[in-house]
């Protein structure tokens, strides 16, 4: 799943960036999560499988830049990233173990760039408003598979993108139609908010 910073930081929480600085106007990954076919997924699989940030050393300057987190207070990523690891990452283990985990996402993102597609599709982060449908046929062009869309909603109650859904196969590099998209809460035109 990737999410869009603008929508994320427009929410009643806010958003405070990484210790690294304001993360770049792109989609960033929020996580790779196994999922069931009739769309729920399993998590916390292995309590004993503990995150271990000397595993994904050499991944960390790419981690930063691709899956910030904007939670408050301003971290350096670790916390979010063990979060990621044990609630989701522990149920891909049969597959992937911990440096495999984040680098599959991290090549995912770079396979899958939201942000040209939409851009392609003269679908721009500038306030403006698109229409649900062209969003979902613009990525369904890019990728060649139907995306799941959530919103949310701002302070002015404009609904905004703000994450993508894509399916992938078990090994983690193989996108796939998704068996169930998620529900979504969007209207028919969302905003794509600047960041």
């Amino acid at each position: 799943m990737m999410q869009w910073p603008g929508a994320y930081c427009n929410t009643k929480q806010g958003c405070c960036y990484p210790k690294t600085g304001k993360p770049t106007a792109d989609f960033g990954i929020h996580g790779l999560w196994p999922n069931y076919k009739d769309g729920s997924w399993p998590s916390n699989c292995d309590p004993d499988s503990v995150f271990d940030k000397c595993q994904i050393t050499e991944l960390m300057s790419s981690m930063n830049k691709k899956w910030p987190t904007l939670s408050c207070p301003g971290s350096n990523g670790v916390r979010f990233w063990s979060y990621e690891w044990e609630k989701h990452g522990t149920c891909a283990e049969s597959e992937l173990d911990q440096r495999e985990y984040f680098e599959t996402a991290l090549n995912l993102k770079e396979k899958i760039n939201l942000l040209q597609i939409l851009k392609d599709a003269d679908i721009e982060p500038d306030d403006g408003f698109y229409s649900l449908d062209r969003i979902s046929k613009a990525i369904k062009k890019g990728t060649g598979f139907t995306p799941g869309i959530e919103c949310n909603k701002d302070s002015a109650h404009n609904i905004q993108l703000y994450q993508v859904y894509m399916c992938v196969d078990t090994s983690g590099t193989n996108l796939i139609e998704c068996p169930i998209l998620p529900r979504t809460q969007c209207g028919s035109d969302i905003q794509f908010p600047k960041f």
